[in-house]
């Protein structure tokens, strides 16, 4: 085996109903990536494709430079199980008549290692994963932390080649899901994984690239903290928390209706130097202030359009972007009221639209 062919390389289509899941992804030996999309966006298809519990209606699987699936001549179709993968969901699905011990010894007991070695392993792989001494213990009697912990141990007991993640975080709570999230970091160093998140934290802390899903297409890859810093749509501007706002270049900076904006890295004004490109400006909402007087330079006019609570104030969203105020500033803002906001040029970064 090649150094090029190690690690996972797929093209995934399958039809679903509105549209078709047509992805291609490779993956490198030991190495993370994170998968995030809106909803239905065709992320579990993916993973349950990659898993064997789907079926292709074209393209083709490889792990390790093996083919496990592929839906052209000659052929082939391996069974989830002989596949190398294992898939870690929400759900950890432990055996109920199971010990702890035997639920993570089960992997390897059914590839053929000695009962002895295999409990001995499952203890070893309990303790790494935070619970030494669980192993005389049920499903029944662990809280969820401990139960995903488990689910972890289990499948990386089994020696998988990949490890799929359908978002193994979302149910528990904040503390458990970033002890869990470190847990993850540590034991999945190395191993070849493709982890679907709804949390930017989640890739950020896990993953070495992201890939982006939108209705069955990947829309946008790259690097964790590059995808993230250059949103190319709502969706990732939205799980970056920043706002991107569409238009044209104009005169050196960023132009939409009435509303002009500058910035101040070299890249942007760069991207803005050629009138008429498509250009998005890309700003916190943190970093929005409500301007004192209309025609300030970086200043626009912006309609209310919904008004949301936050931990520290208010979230007041417009029809070109949010700005968080405090609870003072915000005092009396309602839909369909107006207001001249404002932002620094060192806040702005433009980049390309489409």
């Amino acid at each position: 085996m090649s150094a090029t062919d190690a690690g996972l390389r797929a093209r995934v289509v399958v039809a679903r109903e509105h549209f078709a899941v047509d992805v291609e992804v490779r993956v490198a030996a030991g190495e993370t990536v994170a998968v995030m999309g809106p909803s239905g966006a065709g992320k579990s298809t993916l993973l349950q494709a990659l898993a064997g519990l789907a079926t292709l209606d074209a393209g083709e699987i490889a792990v390790d430079g093996r083919v496990v699936d592929r839906v052209s001549a000659p052929r082939v179709r391996t069974e989830p199980m002989r596949r190398g993968i294992v898939l870690l969901g929400q759900n950890p699905r432990l055996f109920p008549h199971l010990s702890v011990r035997e639920n993570v010894a089960f992997g390897p007991r059914a590839a053929g290692v000695p009962a002895d070695a295999a409990r001995r392993d499952a203890d070893d792989w309990l303790a790494r994963v935070g619970l030494p001494g669980a192993g005389d213990r049920r499903p029944q009697e662990l809280s969820g932390g401990e139960a995903q912990r488990v689910a972890v141990a289990r499948a990386l007991a089994a020696e998988p080649r990949v490890v799929l993640l359908d978002e193994p975080l979302v149910a528990l709570d904040p503390e458990t899901a970033g002890d869990i999230r470190r847990m993850l970091r540590d034991q999945l160093d190395g191993t070849t994984t493709v982890a679907v998140t709804h949390d930017a934290a989640d890739a950020v802390a896990l993953a070495d690239r992201l890939v982006v899903l939108e209705a069955g297409q990947v829309t946008q890859e790259g690097a964790v903290r590059e995808v993230l810093a250059a949103p190319a749509s709502g969706f990732v501007a939205s799980i970056a928390g920043v706002n991107r706002i569409d238009g044209l270049s104009g005169d050196g900076g960023w132009v939409r209706g009435d509303a002009r904006l500058r910035a101040a890295d070299p890249g942007s004004q760069a991207l803005a130097a050629t009138d008429g490109v498509a250009l998005a400006a890309v700003f916190r909402p943190g970093d929005v202030r409500v301007a004192a007087e209309d025609g300030a330079p970086n200043s626009w006019r912006a309609v209310v359009t919904r008004v949301e609570p936050t931990v520290s104030g208010v979230r007041v969203l417009t029809d070109l972007g949010a700005v968080d105020l405090s609870l003072t500033d915000a005092a009396g803002l309602r839909p369909g009221a107006s207001l001249t906001l404002h932002v620094d040029p060192d806040r702005v970064r433009f980049v390309a639209a489409s």
